[in-house]
């Protein structure tokens, strides 16, 4: 099934490899429930729906397209979800807001069926795409810094450095510095083992206790979240939720398919600049963010993190079918990660190392080319400042075709992307943000 001969490899490769991806990438399972109960949502619903997710989106990775990729909900997309929507517009509720990823998630499987998402990455100006990478990386490093109290309200500058003697603040500078070590040390896994080691020096401190023990039967309290498609997209219109819809869209496409692309690569699967299979590959993250939404977690993505898995020889779907197994597998200890993300120095360090692996893509903007850089510049400034992403792209798409006009260089500017100005221009003129 998985054609192993053909590709070189064998079941205990692969199994290994499979291995080696979750480990590397299983900090989400406590990163991401930490970040999305900010907004009430109950603990449980969102670790069980974070594996329901990343376990369906895998899971077709590796049996539709057969590649060693695997499927999970996005950084950034979270913070963006928790910090950025619920709670703006009139006041939405997570409800609601799940509705916009439902939204977002059924137009993304259009757009993978059709070339139409190939052609609209096509028509994004390359340094608009570093600026949007950059910036959310910038914005979800922030959250852990002010999440664990490194930084902190500050009347005259808005922020200011917080209390280095907090015990919780000493936690997360342990946790970082313990982190950065095995990242230095090329570890695999190093983010999951730095948290680890951080999860024994909050329980040895008093930081931690396992009240509610550490294995319990996987559940939803809340049930499906957004039951009803038709009620869905009646939310995104009722409330104005376009803007929402299109920034999860946007960042969703850009960030999957470059993922993929980049993973790819690495494993030898391109053929010139196509990747055979890849309406299947594509199909992978849309129908996990659709089902994603309906059971309380926010969009999904291709994980940079398979890298590792292709490093240590993972060349096919087996690759990814282990990862799922292993996060099923996982469902059962929601006590325990509970009580590891209920302590935001844990998980911070996660956040702000994942944050400065996303910044790097600044060195890729063309800094000497006014029209190029303010744009992308105004996108990495305005997301961590606004704590909005959506606005931080808005501002991007805005200012880059007024840039490029005042050039004369209004050619350069694909049409859709005028579209967009305008649209967002609306957006942010008009309606409620």
């Amino acid at each position: 099934m998985f054609k192993l001969q053909e590709n070189q490899t064998n079941v205990k490769t692969e199994i290994f490899a499979g291995m080696t991806t979750f480990f590397t990438m299983v900090y989400i399972i406590v990163v991401n429930p930490a970040i999305l109960s900010n907004t009430g949502i109950p603990f449980e619903q969102v670790f069980t729906a974070t594996i329901i997710a990343t376990a369906i989106g895998t899971l077709w990775m590796a049996l539709f397209a057969n590649y060693p990729i695997a499927i999970a909900p996005g950084m950034g997309l979270n913070a963006y979800f928790a910090f950025s929507v619920v709670g703006s517009h009139g006041g939405i509720d997570y409800v609601t807001a799940f509705s916009a990823v439902f939204v977002a998630g059924i137009i993304f499987v259009i757009l993978s069926l059709t070339a139409f998402r190939e052609k609209l990455i096509e028509a994004i100006p390359d340094n608009l795409k570093f600026g949007i990478s950059a910036g959310i990386g910038l914005f979800i490093a922030f959250v852990g810094l002010k999440n664990t109290g490194i930084i902190t309200s500050n009347p005259d500058n808005l922020v200011g450095l917080g209390n280095l003697h907090s015990p919780e603040v000493l936690l997360a500078l342990f946790g970082l510095a313990v982190s950065l070590v095995l990242m230095a040390l090329n570890v695999n896994g190093a983010l999951f083992f730095g948290m680890i080691i951080t999860t024994i020096a909050a329980f040895v401190t008093g930081q931690l206790s396992f009240d509610k023990g550490i294995f319990s039967l996987p559940s939803l309290p809340d049930g499906v979240i957004v039951a009803n498609p038709l009620e869905a997209f009646v939310d995104v219109f009722q409330h104005s939720l376009y803007a929402v819809v299109f920034s999860f869209l946007l960042v969703t496409i850009f960030d999957t398919t470059g993922t993929m692309i980049g993973v790819a690569e690495q494993a030898g699967f391109m053929r010139g600049k196509t990747l055979p299979n890849a309406k299947n590959a594509l199909l992978s993250d849309s129908i996990a963010t659709t089902i994603g939404a309906m059971v309380g977690t926010s969009p999904t993505t291709a994980y940079i993190e398979s890298t590792s898995g292709v490093a240590a020889g993972g060349k096919t779907g087996l690759t990814s079918l282990t990862v799922a197994v292993l996060f099923i597998l996982a469902s059962f200890l929601s006590p325990l990660v509970g009580a590891i993300s209920g302590v935001a120095a844990i998980t911070a360090p996660a956040l702000i190392i994942v944050g400065s692996l996303m910044i790097g893509h600044v060195a890729k903007i063309k800094w000497n080319e006014i029209d190029e850089a303010f744009p992308a510049f105004l996108v990495i400034l305005t997301m961590p400042l606004t704590s909005s992403i959506s606005t931080g792209i808005a501002l991007g798409f805005i200012s880059l075709p007024l840039m490029k006009v005042a050039k004369g260089k209004w050619r350069e500017v694909h049409p859709i992307v005028y579209i967009f100005a305008v649209l967002f221009f609306i957006q942010l003129a008009f309606l409620p943000h």
